[in-house]
């Protein structure tokens, strides 16, 4: 698959699920729920316990139109390790030019992590694929919005402080596409184990993104 594909894909889904879960032992019904939902780009942290081999697992099993990354990825050392065990795209939470150049050595889309705007042209200067905005929660989607005036060409993922009241917000604002966490992932679904749940969840993020865009409505 290529960059061009994979960054199309991530793009046209309009969510990417950010997992950072403690218990991994729900982490399959959980994957499987919000797939199911709609959400096919999976970004797997590397906070979770045992993480590379985690994605090693999830990406050996994704179905087709599944795309599996990395996140939370700060050094080139892990963005390699994340790659041989098949992640297809790296997220930062900060700009590391040195993981820019590694992802896109191994033909995989790197996404890093920039607050500010010197940040942002800087990364994308460097070959960025998309410019995750991080941490979106004190910036709002105005920010994305005023962004677009000077660097109208840069793609955009704002992450932190996107829920599924304000998602619309972020897409109408130019918003690529939105990392989402904990109101994707639902603790209290999780911890009933009410994959049905996560499904409706995720499907309701989808929606609200196809609304914003004027797509109308199926998943």
């Amino acid at each position: 698959m290529t960059i061009s594909a994979m960054v199309n894909q991530i793009g046209e889904s309009g969510v990417v699920a950010v997992i950072r879960l403690s218990d991994v032992r729900r982490l399959k019904s959980i994957l499987g729920a919000i797939g199911a939902g709609g959400v096919r780009c999976l970004e797997i942290t590397m906070t979770v316990p045992g993480a590379v081999k985690i994605i090693e697992e999830v990406a050996a099993a994704a179905p087709a139109g599944v795309l599996v990354g990395a996140g939370t990825v700060t050094d080139p050392a892990t963005a390699r390790a994340v790659m041989d065990a098949g992640a297809r795209f790296v997220v930062g939470p900060v700009l590391n030019l040195e993981v820019i150049r590694a992802v896109k050595d191994r033909g995989c889309v790197a996404i890093p992590g920039c607050f500010s705007p010197t940040e942002i042209l800087a990364a994308w200067n460097a070959g960025a694929d998309v410019v995750k905005v991080f941490p979106a929660t004190s910036l709002g989607p105005r920010f994305i919005r005023d962004l677009h005036g000077p660097f109208p060409d840069i793609r955009l993922m704002p992450t932190g402080g996107v829920s599924l009241q304000n998602v619309g917000e972020w897409i109408k604002g130019g918003a690529f596409a939105v990392g989402v966490g904990t109101d994707l992932l639902d603790k209290q679904l999780i911890e009933r184990e009410d994959y049905a749940g996560l499904e409706a969840r995720a499907g309701q993020f989808i929606l609200a993104i196809q609304e914003a865009r004027g797509q109308g409505g199926s998943k």
